[in-house]
C-alpha cells in the first residue's frame, strides 16, 4: 500500500477529471486520455511538457512553490486540496514505523459526552469510533465504540439505507479520509483499512482512485432514521485538546425545525425507563 509516488499519482489523478473545455482548450476530436493531457497541462502551468512528465513520473519531486500553485490553478484545486498537493512536495521525515498503539480519550471528554445533550462521540483519524454517547448510538448504532465509520458507511447495508444521498455522503467521506491521513500511507492501520475496503466495495475503489480531498465540517447532512424519519443535522468536528489525532464530533439540528422536534423525540427514547418499586409489604397491609 505504501506509495513512493504520492506526488506524481495525485497529479495523474486530478488531471484525468479536469474537462479541456473548463479550462478553455477545445474538447472536440479523438481524446485517448481522460481529462487533460500532459502537455496541456504544462502548458497552461507555464512548464515544460518534460519537467511535468518528471513530475508525474516522480524523477522530480521538489518543485517550487510558484510551480505547485500554477498546477493547482490548472488542476482547479480549492484549498483543501492544494494544501494536500503542497504537503504531498514537502520532504517528509523518515519514521521507523511504529507499533499500533491503544487510543485513550481523555477522561473530562468522557464525562462531557454524558452531558452535553446532542449526538456526539470521538473519533481518530482513521474513523475509528473511541467513544459515544448514548444519543450519538441511538443515532446510529455504529456509532459506537470499536465501529469504524468507514466500513459501516460501505460495508454496512443498515447503515447506508440511512443517507438518501449516499453518493455524495461517501464522497466527502473518502475526501476527509485522504486529508486525515495526509502523507503518512504507511501507517498499519491505513494500510489494513484502505485493503479492507478496496477489495469489499467497489465504490470505494473509486473513490480512492479520484485522489479527492475535502473539509466536510459544519455541512448539513441528510439521514433517514428508522424511528423518527428524516434528519437534517449539521456535523461539527473540533480537536481533542492533549489527544493527538482526536476528534470531538457532534451533531446539531437547526433550533425550530422538524429536525429539532425530531431529536428531541429520539433524545426522549434513549432516557431508561425509571425502575419500578413496591411499597413494603407491612405498609400495604396497614392502608
Amino acid at each position: 500500500m505504501r506509495d513512493n509516488n504520492l506526488l506524481g499519482g495525485y497529479l495523474r489523478a486530478r488531471r484525468e477529471l479536469v474537462q479541456p473545455d473548463s479550462v478553455g482548450l477545445p474538447a472536440d476530436g479523438v481524446r485517448r486520455v481522460a481529462g487533460l493531457r500532459r502537455e496541456e497541462v504544462a502548458m497552461l502551468a507555464g512548464i515544460s511538457a518534460d519537467y511535468y512528465l518528471r513530475l508525474e513520473q516522480g524523477r522530480d519531486r521538489n518543485p517550487s512553490m510558484q510551480v505547485l500553485e500554477a498546477l493547482a490553478r490548472v488542476l482547479r484545486l480549492d484549498d483543501a486540496a492544494t494544501d494536500y498537493l503542497l504537503s504531498l512536495a514537502t520532504p517528509q521525515p523518515r519514521h521507523r514505523r511504529r507499533r499500533p498503539r491503544r487510543e485513550t480519550v481523555p477522561a473530562s471528554i468522557r464525562q462531557l459526552l454524558d452531558v452535553v445533550g446532542i449526538p456526539a462521540f470521538v473519533e481518530d483519524r482513521y474513523f475509528d469510533v473511541l467513544a459515544a454517547n448514548s444519543l450519538a448510538r441511538a443515532l446510529s448504532p455504529n456509532l459506537q465504540a470499536g465501529q469504524n465509520r468507514l466500513t459501516a458507511m460501505f460495508l454496512d447495508p443498515a447503515e447506508s439505507a440511512m443517507y438518501p444521498d449516499w453518493d455524495v455522503a461517501t464522497a466527502n467521506l473518502v475526501g476527509s479520509f485522504r486529508r486525515a491521513v495526509g502523507t503518512d500511507t504507511d501507517d498499519p492501520r491505513f494500510v489494513q483499512l484502505v485493503g479492507e475496503l478496496s477489495l469489499a466495495s467497489p465504490r470505494f475503489r473509486q473513490l480512492w482512485a479520484r485522489h479527492d480531498v475535502r473539509t466536510c465540517e459544519g455541512m448539513p447532512t441528510r439521514m433517514q432514521h428508522p424511528q423518527v424519519g428524516e434528519l437534517i443535522l449539521n456535523r461539527e468536528k473540533l480537536s481533542v485538546g492533549g489527544a493527538k489525532g482526536q476528534l470531538l464530533v457532534v451533531y446539531h439540528a437547526q433550533p425550530g425545525t422538524s429536525s429539532a422536534e425530531k431529536m428531541a423525540l429520539l433524545a426522549s427514547l434513549t432516557i431508561p425507563a425509571a425502575p419500578v418499586t413496591h411499597a413494603p409489604a407491612a405498609d400495604i397491609a396497614a392502608a
